[in-house]
């Protein structure tokens, strides 16, 4: 099931790489069904805080007609920076699946003891590396394509 709900994220990040944006797509997931889908709108919206999980979290958010996402699973095909993984915690999501490690970013390993704090009622399941090797290449050939263009 996770490489199912990681390949319709993968198709949102080519969304996001037609578009010249980094190549991040997102799926929120409510009991085997898709919630929302969306991916990285930098470029696209001008604002810096249009990355696919903000996206995918408000889509949700007003398809549920609430903030609370607590039975809800993310797919996301980058590991999210600081400021989604507030997002996710804020909004109370209870599983995280990504697919390749942003080492520049990400912020899932190191806040991992917040997401797994007592004090929060928030414990969060994280799981990393699914359908990395896709999600890698379409990253590189971004980045060596943007290279390029300059």
């Amino acid at each position: 099931m996770k490489e199912k709900y990681m390949k319709i994220a993968y198709k949102e990040a080519q969304k996001a790489y037609k578009c010249g944006d980094v190549p991040v797509g997102a799926v929120i997931v409510k009991n085997d069904k898709i919630i929302a889908k969306s991916y990285n709108k930098k470029q696209k919206k001008h604002n810096a805080t249009r990355h696919a999980e903000i996206e995918v979290i408000e889509k949700a958010c007003k398809k549920l007609k609430t903030w609370y996402l607590d039975d809800c699973e993310i797919y996301i095909t980058m590991e999210p920076c600081l400021m989604c993984c507030g997002a996710i915690l804020q909004s109370r999501i209870k599983k995280i699946f990504y697919g390749v490690k942003n080492e520049k970013f990400g912020c899932v390993q190191s806040i991992e003891k917040i997401f797994d704090n007592d004090k929060f009622n928030n414990h969060v399941e994280i799981t990393g590396d699914i359908c990395s090797r896709e999600i890698a290449k379409m990253l590189k050939d971004f980045f060596k394509q943007m290279r390029n263009d300059k």
